[in-house]
């Protein structure tokens, strides 16, 4: 097995001397598309054994083995003449009509840019891909823990943080919402490809033959509306075996609300919409005016109901903000709770999307085709010895165990409690209902404590004059 750590070790270091790699999310996504050229190189050599009649839909001259496979081979400014002359043009131009793989690789380097100047560190990085074989299963193993560390570090990388959702999550999501064979399931927002990969996982499990395991493929679909995400999203997929082009490069928002039919609409939406963000001008007239907004979350909210089959279910993480907003915010939880069963919220503590975001979140659960009759809330504890979540203390996994256990034996305790929806109509479908046992026990807080409490309330307040502002707009 390669020394995978050490190859990305050495992969950064070399980049980092070249001038044209501008901080680290240039240089993510530059280190992204030359291992997804490797990896299809790889997957190639399997295609040609699986799928009959296969043929690469790249020129010879610009597969990976032509120009990259040798260590001897292109170099220095020949190398980098290649790369933006030859290589670059033709992937971008490439008939996606020839078949499915053509249109991955099309997809993925219609906004793939190359940044690297210097053509000798450029053959540098290259010699150290190439010691990685995607055909060996230990190798593909242990580059899949690698590239969670790419991703986690997409969070120091200034915007690109959004696209990082934990990982304990995700997971935690696909277990509960649990998708099964012969459903669909859709990210309408898919980042990096984390629900899809989890869900991936979880309907293999249940595959007992070869067409069920192809049936997967055709069952998941992600859209992502950035590049760098999408190349990311699609790499990821086909580390995960994926043939076939799964995640399509596009705006969800960008269609009128009004021409979403019934051949659209899925079984299963797993999604962490953008938050906190707001859409292009004009975006918010194609939806209908009650839910006209800027808000990203808040129109993909809008549209997730409206996208979700009759007994769809769905899980979303959304933001405070969503749960005690008014104005648009109201009519659509008024439009959640009339047409879907939001029968669960799991409220998460501070922290968990640090170092991105400070907001606290919330996982709501529901399902479409009757009306909400009780919410029940979850509130997450922290572990014992752990006051917040932070870079080096994520959530894990592990501490879900205690939802689980109560999942389907639902009582109320210190962390549970329901609340009926006449009372939530009452409150004027503020759904930010506090816990209420948290009060049974008097805390004494030291000042560190309360500092960051303060925190939490400075955050709070800044997220209400976005809303505000976005609303003003």
């Amino acid at each position: 097995m390669s020394n995978i750590t050490g190859i990305i070790k050495s992969i950064r270091d070399i980049m980092r001397k070249d001038t044209g790699v501008d901080g680290d999310a240039q240089r993510i996504s530059q280190m992204v598309w030359m291992l997804f050229m490797k990896i299809f190189a790889d997957k190639e050599e399997e295609w040609e054994i699986t799928i009959k009649g296969y043929k690469s839909p790249i020129p010879k001259k610009l597969k990976w083995q032509s120009w990259a496979a040798n260590a001897e081979g292109l170099t220095g400014e020949a190398l980098i003449n290649f790369i933006n002359n030859d290589l670059f043009p033709g992937l971008k131009e490439l008939d996606a009509a020839q078949n499915d793989q053509a249109k991955i690789v099309r997809a993925v380097f219609e906004d793939t840019y190359n940044y690297m100047k210097n053509g000798t560190l450029f053959r540098q990085v290259i010699n150290e891909i190439n010691k990685i074989d995607f055909n060996k299963s230990g190798d593909r193993h242990v580059f899949n823990d690698i590239y969670e560390t790419i991703l986690k570090e997409l969070q120091s990388a200034g915007s690109s943080g959004e696209y990082y959702t934990p990982r304990a999550v995700t997971q935690f999501m696909v277990d509960i919402i649990h998708p099964k064979l012969g459903e669909s399931l859709l990210d309408p927002a898919c980042g990096t490809g984390g629900f899809l990969t989890c869900s991936i996982d979880k309907l293999r499990e249940q595959a007992k033959t070869p067409q069920e395991l192809n049936a997967v493929q055709h069952a998941i679909k992600g859209i992502e509306k950035k590049p760098l995400p999408h190349l990311l999203c699609t790499t990821n997929l086909m580390l995960n075996g994926f043939d076939l082009p799964a995640v399509r490069r596009d705006n969800y928002l960008a269609k009128p609300y009004q021409d979403w039919g019934s051949k659209d609409k899925v079984d299963i939406i797993l999604t962490n919409p953008p938050f906190g963000g707001t859409e292009e001008d004009g975006t918010e007239q194609n939806f209908p005016q009650k839910f006209r907004t800027k808000e990203t979350a808040d129109l993909f909210l809008a549209l997730i109901i409206k996208l979700l089959k009759p007994h769809g279910r769905a899980a979303v993480v959304l933001p405070d903000g969503t749960l005690f907003g008014e104005g648009v915010k109201t009519r659509l939880k008024e439009e959640l709770l009339e047409k879907c069963n939001l029968h669960t919220i799991v409220r998460l503590p501070n922290g968990v999307f640090a170092p991105y975001t400070g907001i606290k979140t919330n996982i709501l659960f529901f399902e479409k085709g009757s009306p909400t009759k009780e919410i029940w809330y979850f509130e997450h504890p922290y572990p014992d010895g752990v006051k917040n979540y932070n870079k080096t203390r994520p959530i894990d996994i592990k501490e879900f165990d205690l939802e689980k256990a109560w999942w389907h034996h639902r009582v109320e305790n210190e962390y549970a409690w329901k609340v009926p929806v006449k009372e939530i109509e009452k409150r004027g479908f503020n759904l930010d209902v506090k816990n209420p046992h948290s009060d049974e026990v008097s805390e004494t807080m030291t000042s560190v404590e309360v500092l960051k409490k303060i925190e939490r309330n400075v955050s709070r307040i800044q997220e209400l004059v976005s809303i505000i502002k976005s609303e003003i707009k």
